[in-house]
C-alpha cells in the first residue's frame, strides 16, 4: 500500500496531510508565509517519513495531471496565474511549486474543476476559476465522508460543498459522486477579505484590478474601516453563501446535504444561519475530517494521492476522472482572447 502525501497552500495557512496504508502519518500545519520563506523546512518534514510514492503538491488554478519534474515554467505561470515578476502571495507559491519539483520527490500537480470532462463545456464560457485545485480536493474529502458516513456507493452521493475560506467563498456541486460545476473564490460571493465577483463598473472605475485587490473588500475589511456595520458584513456574507448553494443545486439536483470547509465554516454563528437558511435542502454540516491540524484540502488531496498511487482510493479518483482532465483555465475565454491573458502572464501568443 502506498504512503502518500497532499499538501494545500491556503491563504493562511499551508497544510500537510499523509497517509501510509490508508492510515494517517503526517499531521501538519504552519502559517503560509512562513512556508514560503522557508521551503527546506516543508522538504525536510516530507522527507522525516520515509520514502514516499506520491505528492499531491500545491497546483493553485490547476493544471491536468503532471508529475512536478515534467511541468515547464508555462505550466506553473497557468498554474498560479502569475507574471514572471508577480512578489509574494501567489508568485510565493509558484516558487514553492517550482522548489518541490527540484526537490527530487514524487510531486505531482492536480486539476481544478474546470479542467474535469464532467464539467460541461457551457459551465465553463468566460471562467477562470470555477473552483481551485485545493477546492477540487476538499470536494474529494467531501465525497468520501458522505459515502462512508451515510453508507453510499460513490455513484450515489450528491452534495454542494461550501468552502468558507480564510479569504475566498467557493462552492463545488457533486451530482452521483462526480464534479458537475463550480464558483470559485474570484467569480463568487462575498467572502471573508475577498470582494468576490466583482460588479464589472468597479472594475472599470478601478482602472486595473490587481492581485492585491483580490484579497481585500470583504467582511474584514468592511469591519476594519467600518466597525459599526458589522452585522451588515456578516449579514451580506451569509446570504452570499445561500445563494451559492442555491445556484449549484442548478447542476445538482439530487444534492441532499450541504458540506461546509474552510477556515471560517468552525463559526457556530454562521453554521446556524446557514443551516436555517438551507433547511429544505438538507443538513448543513462542517466537514471535519480525520486530521486534528491539517484542513480539509491537504486531507483531499491525500486521498486523491493515495488513489492515484493504486491505494484504497482508486475508485474515487477514477469517479472523478482526475487522469483525464485536460487543457488550460484560458481555454474557455471570449470577453478577451487568450493571446491577451497568455501576453498578461509574460507567455508567448503562440503557446
Amino acid at each position: 500500500m502506498p504512503r502518500v502525501v497532499g499538501i494545500d497552500p491556503g491563504t493562511v495557512s499551508l497544510d500537510v496531510c499523509g497517509l501510509a496504508d490508508g492510515e494517517l502519518w503526517l499531521d501538519a500545519s504552519w502559517p503560509t508565509a512562513d512556508a514560503l520563506a522557508d521551503p527546506e523546512r516543508l522538504l525536510q518534514r516530507l522527507s522525516a517519513g520515509g520514502e514516499l510514492d506520491l505528492v499531491a503538491g500545491p497546483s493553485g488554478y490547476g493544471l491536468p495531471l503532471r508529475r512536478a519534474g515534467d511541468a515547464s515554467d508555462e505550466d506553473l505561470r497557468l498554474a498560479f496565474l502569475a507574471g514572471p515578476d508577480e512578489p509574494g502571495g501567489i508568485g510565493g507559491l509558484r516558487g514553492l511549486a517550482r522548489r518541490l519539483a527540484e526537490s527530487g520527490l514524487p510531486v505531482v500537480y492536480t486539476p481544478a474543476v474546470i479542467h474535469l470532462d464532467t464539467v460541461p463545456a457551457h459551465r465553463k464560457l468566460n471562467r477562470v476559476d470555477l473552483g481551485t485545485a485545493d477546492k477540487l480536493c476538499a470536494a474529494a474529502l467531501a465525497i468520501e465522508d458522505q459515502r462512508q458516513r451515510r453508507g453510499r456507493r460513490l455513484s450515489e452521493v450528491s452534495l454542494v460543498l461550501l468552502e468558507l475560506g480564510g479569504a475566498f467563498t467557493a462552492g463545488v456541486a457533486v451530482q452521483e459522486g462526480q464534479v458537475v460545476d463550480g464558483i470559485g473564490g474570484t467569480s463568487g460571493p462575498l467572502g471573508w477579505r475577498s470582494p468576490g465577483a466583482l460588479d464589472g463598473e468597479v472594475a472599470f472605475l478601478a482602472g486595473q484590478v490587481s492581485k492585491e485587490m483580490l484579497f481585500q473588500g470583504g467582511v474584514a475589511t468592511v469591519m476594519e474601516r467600518h466597525p459599526e456595520r458589522r452585522a451588515i458584513a456578516l449579514e451580506a456574507y451569509v446570504e452570499g453563501a445561500v445563494k451559492t448553494v442555491r445556484q449549484l443545486q442548478v447542476a445538482a439536483p439530487a444534492a441532499d446535504e450541504v458540506l461546509l470547509s474552510g477556515r471560517h465554516a468552525a463559526d457556530k454563528e454562521i453554521q446556524n444561519r446557514l443551516g436555517r437558511a438551507l433547511a429544505d435542502v438538507g443538513p448543513v454540516r462542517l466537514l471535519v475530517g480525520f486530521t486534528g491540524l491539517a484542513k480539509q484540502g491537504a486531507q483531499g488531496a491525500a486521498l486523491l494521492a493515495d488513489g492515484l498511487a493504486g491505494g484504497i482510493h482508486r475508485p474515487l479518483v477514477e469517479r472523478l476522472r482526475i487522469r483525464e482532465a485536460k487543457g488550460t483555465v484560458l481555454d474557455h475565454l471570449y470577453v478577451i482572447p487568450p493571446e491577451r491573458a497568455r501576453r498578461r502572464l509574460g507567455l508567448h501568443s503562440d503557446g
